[in-house]
């Protein structure tokens, strides 16, 4: 990361005389990246072009900036297309939504839940029930769609449907199961509610209502909480609901273990 002793040319940004200057190689090194992977951001528009001073390239602290950007978006699962897109955003001043895509993160799900397209047959089989009010109520509690006329359906969520499938077999009653799944469906709306009002509420605290991002690095916070949020969120759901299905069974067989028959029969 050594500063270049050389003059500035006419192209420098001589408003910053303290700016460092680096080589291509020094450059890569300090963002902790390879220079094929410069020469690549350069070649895709997602870093400016160096200035030239005779045959040598200049960067600049604003290339390593944008470097660093670059960097920790692509550890947070952005493709090169969104971080171009992201960038482009910021310089146009878009809004908050335009910038972030969210308008492209709300259009597509959250959940990685695998699908499946089965005939009618098909899922009665693996739900074991020929009552088409049972169907009606898995689609009801979002984990089935009827298509074709009810000639077929999409499994929205192939592992849920599958399971429910060997719980029926395993004696639960397919109409109790999906009433607890439609408990269960209410009570995490709600949840996603509190998680989704909570990044709202802390844009708005440490912002302002209708906060825009100016500049790279408030921009990343932005994208970064929203990732963030996400990732947490889902694992924190997900351990909360084991941890609670834990406490539950406990519960229940103490309580069952106590009853006598004579209670149960009463």
């Amino acid at each position: 990361m050594a500063q270049l002793g050389m003059e500035r040319g006419p192209m420098s940004v001589s408003s910053s005389p303290a700016m460092t200057e680096y080589r291509i190689d020094d450059l890569a090194r300090a963002a902790g990246t390879t220079t094929r992977n410069v020469r690549g951001y350069q070649d895709r528009g997602l870093l400016p072009r160096p200035l030239k001073r005779g045959r040598i390239a200049i960067y600049t602290d604003l290339h390593l900036a944008r470097l660093t950007l670059i960097n920790n978006l692509l550890k947070r699962g952005f493709t090169a297309r969104h971080i171009a897109d992201f960038i482009r955003g910021m310089q146009r001043g878009d809004d908050l939504a335009k910038v972030l895509g969210v308008d492209e993160i709300l259009a597509e799900p959250w959940s990685t839940a695998k699908s499946e397209r089965v005939t009618a047959d098909g899922l009665r089989q693996i739900v074991g029930s020929s009552d088409d009010d049972d169907l009606a109520g898995l689609e009801r509690i979002n984990l089935v769609k009827r298509v074709d006329d009810g000639a077929a359906y999409v499994i929205l969520d192939r592992d849920t449907v599958h399971g429910i499938g060997r719980l029926v077999d395993l004696g639960l009653s397919l109409p109790s199961i999906i009433q607890v799944f439609g408990k269960l469906e209410d009570q995490v709306d709600g949840a996603a509610s509190t998680l989704i009002s909570a990044a709202r509420e802390e844009f708005v605290s440490r912002r302002g209502e209708g906060w825009v991002p100016e500049g790279e690095e408030e921009s990343e916070w932005a994208a970064v909480l929203m990732s963030e949020m996400r990732e947490t969120a889902t694992k924190a759901a997900h351990n909360a609901l084991n941890r609670a299905l834990d406490r539950a069974l406990r519960l229940e067989l103490k309580d069952y273990l106590t009853q006598t028959p004579d209670d149960a029969a009463s």
